[in-house]
This record gives C-alpha cells, structure tokens and sequence, in this order.
C-alpha cells in the first residue's frame, strides 16, 4: 500500500494537479491500493487575506487561534478535499473525502509551546487508527484524507499534513510514503538536491540550520514513518529517498 500527501503549490497549479492525478488514477486503475492525505496552505492563506485574519507561521506551523481554525477546517475538509474528489471522479476514480476526525482515522494532543510561543489550536499526531480507511479500500473507494484531526474532549486540531500523512501510512501499514509537493527534495546547504539519505543523516541535518520552514516537519514526520515500519520514503517528484541506517 501507498499514501501519497499532495501539497505546496501542487494543490493550486490546476495543470500539474491534473497531471499528478492522472498517475494515481492509472496506479489505482492497475490494483494499487493508495490512501491520499493533502494540505491546503496556500488555499488558506488566501482565505485568511479575504478575511483580513493575519497568517502566522513559527517553526513551519500555523498557528492556528479559534479565528483560523474555522478557517482551516472549512478550506481543508470543503474546497480542497471536494475538489480533489471530484477531479478524481472526472478520471473515473471512485474517491471519498474524509477528514483525519473521521472515525478517528487521526488522533492528535495540543502540540506544546514551541520555544515559548503557543501555536493554538495546533495537534500533534497521537495515533491513527485505521478502520474506516480500510473500509473505504475494501469497498473499491480512494480515500482522501484532510489533516485536521480528534482533540482531547471532541475538539479539532489543525495539525501538519506531512505529519497526518506518516501516521496513516503508519496506522494502514503502507510499505511506502511520498510526499508531492513544490520542490524537487530535500537541499542540501549549497542548495543542491540530496538524492538519498538515511536515518542518522536525516536527524544530523534537523540539528542544523540547513533544513528550515516546511522541510523540517516534512522530514521529522518521514522519520516517523521509517521508525514505524514504513520502508520506502520520498520527498518530491523522483527527489530525496529516506532509508533506514
């Protein structure tokens, strides 16, 4: 089984979007089960401008006030997930959208102050629990997961999708992650792409400045994922492969 976490501007370049589908639906077509799990920043970005609410990003997450939440949860579980269902549907692909709340499919604690600062109504992936994805593979449905996730005290956390997407590759016992999004892969300090690296390397770059913004919880939730048994990691289009030491 393959998860696939669509992101960055992936989700807004409606040619490169199409193009990224077409893949998964032939991959699906041919009896590949796969689970997609998306972001959608850039979609609530601009939902936020139109709202007048201030972005605010610390150690590449939103964080997330009662204000954005709403914001996050309509623009996640609404526009970017039916969208994605619907040009599934167009390709012929029996797709549903869930969110990670669904069924419990993600479990999340309020992630803790990040140097000081509070991010809010931000999770930190718990668990995943993976009944409801596999009901949906059963029965010849895609799934297409959101990543906002169950609270404590039946609250919703907007939590990071890189990381949503390694706990249910974990939780679905996925032999392989990859993550599509707007770079080639992980850079290296000269701004090269690194084409394959393994654990300690990984955790070597996260103890430096090299890796920063969005990379870092991409490459933190890809250390999770091989820690848990997931044997095959990319991060972008043919870019950097994640190995075990």
């Amino acid at each position: 089984m393959r998860v696939i976490k669509l992101g960055g501007s992936l989700l807004e370049d409606a040619a490169r979007r199409a193009d990224v589908l077409r893949g998964i639906a032939k991959a699906w077509k041919r009896g590949e089960p796969l689970v997609l799990v998306h972001g959608g920043g850039k979609h609530i970005d601009a939902h936020l401008q139109r709202l007048g609410i201030p972005k605010k990003m610390h150690a590449g997450l939103r964080v997330t006030d009662d204000a954005t939440l709403q914001v996050v949860i309509a623009v996640l579980g609404g526009i970017v997930n039916k969208m994605l269902v619907a040009e599934l549907a167009k390709l012929n692909v029996k797709a549903a959208g869930i969110s990670g709340n669904d069924g419990g499919t993600l479990m999340a604690d309020r992630h803790p102050h990040i140097n000081g600062v509070d991010l809010g109504n931000v999770g930190r992936v718990r668990s995943s629990d993976p009944t409801l994805i596999r009901a949906m593979l059963s029965a010849g449905i895609l799934p297409v997961v959101s990543s906002v996730a169950a609270g404590p005290r039946g609250t919703l956390l907007n939590v990071n999708a890189d990381s949503a997407a390694a706990a249910i590759a974990a939780g679905v016992g996925a032999s392989s992650l990859v993550f599509l999004t707007d770079v080639a892969g992980l850079l290296d300090g000269k701004g090269a792409v690194v084409p394959s690296l393994d654990a300690d390397d990984a955790r070597a770059l996260l103890a430096t400045d090299v890796v920063s913004g969005g990379m870092r919880p991409k490459l933190e939730a890809a250390l999770l994922a091989l820690a848990s048994g997931v044997t095959s990691i990319r991060i972008g289009e043919g870019g950097t492969s994640l190995v075990a030491a």
